[in-house]
């Protein structure tokens, strides 16, 4: 895996002579700051191997099979959730397999960002980056103050939802960022264990009180293309969508963690790969069970799926299942939080080491931990959550719109990629190639607009603050950027042998 500050070799036999032709055309600028910048910048090495990877991945979406989907029921009704669900499966299979392939040519914390930076020039990276950034940073905001709701409903120490739990959560979970890599991702992995286990034993239990008529127990409307399966109609599915992709939100981040990762180009596509099947099999294991149990009708509004259906089953009550159930809804939240605070730092960290936005944002500690990268956005994440104390949806929605943009560009630069450079050296390639992220970019494309279906206000703030984003790379950043990051190395080497090739 490349080192910060060393030239990646994407090229294979060939990386050789062409970091030297890079040599003799145009020279990456001197890092500001002297020699030491990126050592200043770096990360814990080799911490991290595949099965702690597919942890992450699943971690950072877990939170979603316990609660939100539900709220597609009333867009979409079972049907129209279901196709819905069915459509964001494919589109971030589809942009999982494509991110599998760029994460192999370039492993490094960029991610996302570094794939757009080559495929799409600094506009692009940047434009990608700060999508995902917009999602990470607002996310976890969202889960702090259903983490709140929860705590307060299971009555835990008599602590009401509010912000000293919010507080406690950053604080925390932050601090055992801070203290190692290694440490914060085995804690996030036995965690999401523990929630995946409470699934499963979930929809066994559920699936005892199943009734196929609850499934369409919604009023039908008028609406065009209505009937009992699609009460709300063909716009339903449409509009069911950023509720689809809440089985699903959050995977692509576990190319942020390459330059944590033992054999990053063998790792991140076998975790990732088994990151998608599972949550594939989660989602229909959570889905079906759940409203088939429940109802949809009583189910479109719950703040707590699960327990619910498990309480209507049993005649209004709670059960012992129903309790497992709910602690395990907090543990599914809490690893949830605590992942995409971890990629929220590596693609601020990413960004910032690259002068895309503030270069201090970058420094790392003694420990090779981000810490301003992960303290500066915990403190908006709980301002944020302060802010919204009594309904994180709206925050949600708009980190469910950044995640759509960066699907768009990430997707596109795969195809831009494969069109433009070839013969580029891929230690894993895509299965079925530019059709397969075609097919993501249409999705993601349809899953950006159905932001705006469902709420419009949310979709224009977070628009809103891409644009000040925007404004601050436009007129300031794009013309600091550092040449030594290492995407920014590997978009030169693209440069210097596109212009050895027209010579």
């Amino acid at each position: 895996m490349p080192q910060p500050g060393d030239s990646p070799s994407p090229t294979g036999s060939t990386a050789g002579s062409t970091a030297g032709s890079t040599a003799t055309a145009t020279p990456p600028a001197a890092p500001p700051g002297g020699d030491d910048y990126l050592e200043r910048r770096t990360l814990r090495r080799g911490t991290a191997g595949w099965l702690l990877l597919t942890g992450l991945g699943v971690a950072y979406v877990v939170s979603g099979d316990y609660s939100g989907w539900n709220f597609g029921l009333r867009e979409g009704g079972f049907g129209g959730l279901a196709i819905a669900t069915a459509l964001m499966g494919l589109m971030y299979t589809c942009l999982v397999f494509s991110l599998a392939e760029m994460s192999s040519v370039l492993p490094t914390a960029g991610g996302g960002y570094g794939f757009a930076r080559r495929a799409l020039g600094p506009w692009g990276g940047f434009l990608t980056g700060t999508a995902i950034l917009i999602e990470y940073v607002l996310a976890p905001a969202a889960i702090a103050t259903f983490i709140g709701a929860y705590v307060e409903s299971l009555n835990l120490f008599g602590l009401t939802s509010g912000w000293p739990v919010f507080l406690a959560c950053f604080v925390i979970f932050i601090g055992v960022h801070l203290w190692g890599v290694g440490e914060a991702l085995r804690f996030s992995f036995v965690v999401t264990a523990v929630a995946v286990l409470a699934l499963v034993v979930f929809a066994v239990g559920a699936l005892g009180s199943f009734d196929a008529s609850r499934l369409n127990d919604i009023k039908v409307t008028d609406a065009v293309g209505a009937g009992s399966w699609l009460p709300f109609g063909l716009m339903g599915i449409w509009a069911a969508f950023p509720f689809g992709m809440w089985f699903f939100l959050g995977v692509e981040g576990v190319p942020l963690a390459a330059e944590e990762t033992k054999d990053p180009v063998k790792s991140l596509p076998r975790a990732m790969a088994l990151s998608i099947g599972i949550l594939v099999v989660l989602a229909v294991i959570t889905l079906l069970p759940t409203v088939g149990a429940g109802g949809a009708n009583a189910l479109k509004e719950s703040g707590n799926p699960l327990v619910e259906a498990l309480r209507t089953a049993n005649g209004g009550k709670s059960s012992a299942l129903s309790q497992i159930v709910n602690y395990a809804g907090l543990a599914g939240l809490v690893a949830s939080f605590f992942s995409l605070i971890y990629a929220g730092s590596r693609q601020l960290f990413a960004l910032s080491r690259a002068g895309y936005l503030p270069r201090f944002l970058s420094l790392t500690s003694k420990r090779k931990a981000p810490y301003l990268g992960l303290v500066v956005p915990g403190t908006i994440g709980f301002v944020l959550a302060a802010a919204n104390a009594d309904d994180g949806s709206k925050v949600l929605n708009m980190a469910v719109f950044g995640a759509a943009v960066s699907y768009v560009l990430m997707a596109l630069s795969h195809i831009v990629l494969r069109l433009r450079e070839p013969a580029l050296h891929r230690p894993y390639r895509t299965p079925g190639g530019i059709v397969t992220s075609a097919v993501a970019f249409v999705l993601a494309v349809a899953a950006v607009v159905a932001t705006f279906l469902v709420d419009i206000d949310a979709a224009l703030t977070a628009l809103a603050v891409y644009a000040v984003a925007i404004g601050y790379f436009a007129l300031y950043s794009r013309k600091r950027l550092v040449a030594s990051a290492p995407e920014e190395e590997f978009a030169a080497l693209a440069a210097a042998e596109a212009e050895l090739a027209r010579d």
